[in-house]
This record gives C-alpha cells, sequence and structure tokens, in this order.
C-alpha cells in the first residue's frame, strides 16, 4: 500500500498550490531549468529504486516534499511537466481492479474525517510491497506486482512458493480478487526504534530475483488491506477474509470514535511491538461506495495518516566553522528553516572536516535532515546539489591543535574564546560567559588567558572589563589542579601530585611510568607543561599568589602585562 501513496499525493500537491509566486527562488530562466532539470533527475532515480527494486532511499514525507518543490519550481518559471513517477513502473498483467491508492491527511484531515464518517476502524499502514492476488475456484490463479496501478508484473511463481500465503482457499467464491502488502514477518518489530529496518527492500530484492532462499519463503506475509468486491462493511469484511485464510488485518483493526483515541492508538503502534514495519495507520469508514474495476481516484471512505515525519528536506543557506579549545574543527550548516516533529531546525553540525569533504556539501544545497534520538538534528545525507553552489573556505586544521591558540592573535579569535569560555566554567566564574569574553577581546584589553586577573577596580578596562575585575579574587583562591584543568591540560595531568615545577621536567617516558599514562598521553602531557605559552602563564599565576606556580621573575605587580610575553603566536 505504501507505493500508492505518492500518486495520490501528486493530486494533494496539485490541487493544494494557491499562491507559488509567494515562495518562487530569485532565479534568472536557466538556472530555474537547471536547478528543476536537477531535482526531477534526483526524483527518477529514487522513483526507479522504490518502485522497481522496492528500495526506498528517502522516507516518504521527504520524497513527497521534493515532490512539492518541483511542483512548484514548475509552476512558477512555466516549466514542462516530468514523466509520472510510475511512468517506467508498468508491466503486462492488467489488474482486475486498479490499485488505487489512499489520500493521506495530517491531524487536521483526521478529525475532519472523524467528524464526517463518525466511528471508524482503524488499521496499521504496514510497510511493504503491493500486489493483487486473484484466486479461480479456491486457488491461486494470480499474484500481481503494484505497477503503474493499472498493470504490473507476473509475481505468481514466488509468492506461491510463500509459506504464509494461503495456495489454496476453502469456501471462496469462485472468483476472488484481494489487494494486500508483502511485507516481511518480523515478531517484536518496533518502528519508533527501528524504522523500517529495510524490510520493505528485502521483500522486493527476493521478488525479483529468480529463485526465492528459503529465508524470504517463510517470512514474508502478506496483509489484506482490501476485497473491491467483498461485503461493505469494514467488520464484515475483515471477518469474512479471516475466515477464508487472511487473519492479519482482523487481527489488528480498532474502532475509534475521535481524535483522542485515534491518536493513542496511531502511537501506540509507533512505540509497541508489532509483527511488521509501518509507516502510519489508515482509518476506514464503513460507507463504503461500489467499486468499479478501473475507478482511478482513491477511495473517499477511506484515510491515510502517517507516522510523525522523522526527516525533512533543507537548503543550506550558509556554512561556518566553529573551533573547539582543543583545535577540533565542526563545520555546521545553516538551514532555510524547516520544521520536524514541531521543532524548527536552523542549523546542523557535520561532526569533522573529513565528513563534510566526504559528503561534499555547500550553500544551495539540499540535504535531508532528521532527529537523532528525538532532539539533536542531525544530516543524513545530501538529496541533491544545486546548479549554483555557493563557495566557502574552511580553517586550516594545521593551525588549530591541543597547543594552538593561546592569545587572540589573527584566525585563532574562535579557538582563543572556546578556551576562554571552558576557563570561565572551570574556575566557576558567575556571570561570565563567552559573551564577556568576545567583548574583552573586541575592546583589545584581553591578550590572553590570565591577565584580567591584574585588573582591579581603578585598573579595570571598561565593561566587560570590570565583570572580569570582580570576579578575579575569586580565580585567585582556585588551586593548581583546577587551573591546570582550566587552561586545558591533558587528562592525567593530576597523576603527578607535584607543583607545576616538577611536572615541567618529566619527559614522556617518566609520565608513561605513572598509573593509567599510555604513550599517547605521555606525550601529550610533556608538550603541554613544556610549551612557552604554558610557561609564561604558570609564572603569571604565581605572581598573584596561586599555590603551586613557580614565582615569577618579574614583580607581581607588573605580571598583568607581561604574562605570556613573547609568546605570540607561538601556539599557532
Amino acid at each position: 500500500m505504501v507505493l500508492l501513496l505518492r500518486v495520490a499525493a501528486l493530486l494533494a500537491i496539485v490541487c493544494g498550490i494557491e499562491d507559488t509566486d509567494a515562495a518562487c527562488p530569485d532565479w534568472t530562466p536557466e538556472r530555474a531549468r537547471a536547478e528543476h532539470a536537477a531535482l526531477v533527475e534526483r526524483l527518477q532515480a529514487w522513483d526507479v529504486a522504490y518502485h522497481a527494486d522496492g528500495t526506498a532511499l528517502v522516507d516518504d514525507a521527504t520524497y513527497d516534499q521534493a515532490r512539492e518543490r518541483e511542483t512548484a519550481w514548475r509552476t512558477c518559471f512555466h516549466l514542462d511537466a516530468p514523466p509520472g513517477p510510475l511512468a517506467a513502473a508498468t508491466g503486462p498483467l492488467r489488474h482486475p481492479y486498479r490499485q488505487r491508492g489512499l489520500r493521506k491527511g495530517g491531524d487536521g484531515e483526521v478529525a475532519a474525517f472523524l467528524a464526517r464518517h463518525g466511528a471508524v476502524w482503524m488499521l496499521p499502514k504496514v510497510d511493504g510491497v503491493a500486489v493483487t492476488l486473484v484466486y479461480r475456484d479456491g486457488e491461486l490463479a494470480r499474484a500481481i506486482s503494484r505497477g503503474d496501478g493499472t498493470a504490473g508484473l507476473d509475481w505468481s511463481a514466488h509468492v506461491r512458493e510463500l509459506a504464509r500465503i494461503p495456495r489454496r482457499l476453502d469456501r471462496a467464491p469462485p472468483v476472488l480478487v484481494v489487494q494486500g502488502e508483502l511485507y516481511w514477518h518480523a515478531p517484536g518489530h518496533v518502528q519508533a526504534q527501528l524504522g523500517s529496518a529495510g524490510h520493505r527492500g528485502r521483500v522486493a530484492g527476493a521478488l525479483a530475483r529468480t529463485e526465492l532462499d528459503a529465508e524470504a519463503r517463510g517470512h514474508i506475509g502478506l496483509f489484506v488491506w482490501d476485497w473491491p468486491a467483498g461485503p461493505h462493511g469494514v467488520e464484515a469484511r475483515l471477518h469474512a477474509l479471516a475466515d477464508l485464510g487472511f487473519p492479519e488485518a482482523a487481527a489488528h483493526a480498532v474502532r475509534v470514535r475521535d481524535s483522542a483515541q485515534a491518536q493513542r492508538q496511531r502511537a501506540a503502534w509507533l512505540q509497541g511491538p508489532l509483527p511488521f514495519a509501518t509507516d502510519g495507520v489508515v482509518l476506514r469508514s464503513d460507507r463504503r461506495a461500489a467499486v468499479a474495476p478501473d475507478d482511478p481516484l482513491p477511495p473517499a471512505d477511506a484515510l491515510a495518516w502517517k507516522h510523525p515525519a522523522t526527516q525533512a528536506l533543507a537548503t543550506v543557506r550558509a556554512m561556518d566553522f566553529p573551533i573547539g579549545r582543543t583545535g577540533r574543527i565542526t563545520p555546521r550548516l545553516e538551514l532555510e528553516p524547516v520544521e520536524l516533529d514541531g521543532r524548527s531546525i536552523r542549523r546542523v553540525s557535520l561532526g569533522s572536516l573529513a565528513r563534510w569533504q566526504a559528503l561534499d556539501v555547500l550553500p544551495g544545497d539540499t540535504v535531508v535532515v532528521s532527529l537523532a534520538g528525538g532532539t539533536s538534528p542531525r544530516l543524513e545525507r545530501v538529496a541533491w546539489r544545486a546548479t549554483l553552489r555557493g563557495t566557502v573556505v574552511a580553517p586550516d586544521p594545521a593551525a588549530h591543535h591541543m597547543l594552538s591558540c593561546f592569545r587572540p592573535t589573527p584566525g585563532c579569535g574562535e579557538q582563543f574564546l572556546a578556551r576562554a569560555e571552558w576557563l570561565g566554567r572551570q574556575l566557576g566564574l558567575r556571570g561570565i560567559g563567552r559573551g564577556t569574553w568576545a567583548a574583552a577581546v573586541g575592546s583589545g584589553a584581553l591578550g590572553n588567558l590570565v591577565d584580567w586577573l591584574a585588573w582591579s577596580g581603578t585598573s579595570a578596562p571598561p565593561n566587560p572589563g570590570a565583570r572580569l575585575a570582580a570576579v578575579a579574587p575569586v580565580a585567585r583562591t582556585r588551586g593548581l589542579d583546577v587551573w591546570l584543568r582550566a587552561l586545558g591540560a591533558p587528562p592525567g595531568f593530576d597523576a603527578d601530585a607535584g607543583d607545576f615545577a616538577s611536572r615541567a621536567t618529566r619527559d614522556a617516558a617518566a609520565w608513561e611510568r605513572l598509573p593509567g599514562i599510555g604513550p599517547g598521553r605521555a606525550r601529550a602531557l610533556e608538550a603541554f607543561f613544556a610549551h612557552p605559552e604554558l610557561q609564561a602563564a604558570a609564572a603569571a599565576l604565581g605572581g598573584f599568589g596561586i599555590a603551586g606556580f613557580p614565582a615569577p621573575a618579574v614583580q607581581p605587580e607588573d605580571a598583568g602585562t607581561t604574562a605570556l610575553a613573547g609568546g605570540a603566536g607561538v601556539g599557532r
């Protein structure tokens, strides 16, 4: 059934566009044609994978958004319509009754459907591969793939081998035509945790092979969702199907009377175990009109209600490259805002420069985003690339590392602020955040991580210097290990309980002899304590009377101006 919904979605898309000019991109005609062609090419690739191979490269919500975008661009720029999504999906066998698809609705449409029809039947919307079965005199005569809804491929030989589908029916009418979903039987499947788990692709792949393997023969089942010539009432139809040998729909059908009850049931099926993957629910009314074999319109007595979208399309506006205190560069995309699970998604992190380079994503491209764990935006993939893409220049990774940017020199502003923010948190400086440090750097008064300790009410530069001067006495009370952690010492620095000088005299071999210190950590500790910037900072902190740091070579009153002197840019 899932295959059918995309055709119905196109009708809704076309009918739903009222003011396309409001969303028209500011493109030249030439660029509009190129961008539209790129999107059409991607849609066609998705359609081939979906209808021919049974593989969903994107989820239905994302696909529908892409179709909406194609229709909007085509309308904006008066472009020719591309071939339909089922243009290449037909086959040689005609369906006795056309597979018509379902109308899709959101919460509002569901409420209106219930108000119009009263109590209705709700069934899981099984995520599988649609098929028509024809029984003659009780024997399975034909199994026809979905195809384009009018005609499909002959799957009869394979379907006759499936252990979960009856080859012969007792008490069947002379000719019985049922439509349903071939699904992968997966007891205990929880959709919210596992998604569709590739089950539909396993079914489609098995049916596409010359011979079925034993696993496919035992795992592929059938969920019958319609009997076009059957009883008009849903309950009577479900019971009759169960009596014939198709019990799945009757076993899961639930009567619902209002939106609240429907919401609870949909959530229960999303969060609870079922023997198959689902992508939503279907509401069916008992008021069904007679079905004509060639009727192309979705039935008015049924409505598909998808599970909440887990992915969305977003266009990349711009990129930036935040740099952490350790020098890690994290590419981040700024997006045209999209709604997902009630949240507005505007930015998404790519995690690393290597992932950004592998994805090859730039401003102008369209990406698929999701919510990892329901909370954190995550980039799933690049949906398609723009024909005219933006350019960005990433920071040089060789210039940013554990011992770089102890000063706000050119190219170091981002990492230095990350270091300062970390320092403030480790020292417990209340009311001092990134904005305070940034303002101090912007004023030109802050040259390193410790010179603000010399500021007093009279010597402090104007706000925010006054705020830093106010917390300087608190910072001077912190101990050696607190300050070392605040300055970015590698883990394991406290394995030695000595003062700064004793730790600074240790080489890597000496550090490695301490418990829990491996070769890599030992080298990092040696480099940290030997670094000129840290040596200068230690001398300055000793001048402020912080125990464990060495006394400075200058008088304390001059330490604020000489701390880290001569080290500008050394860490870079």
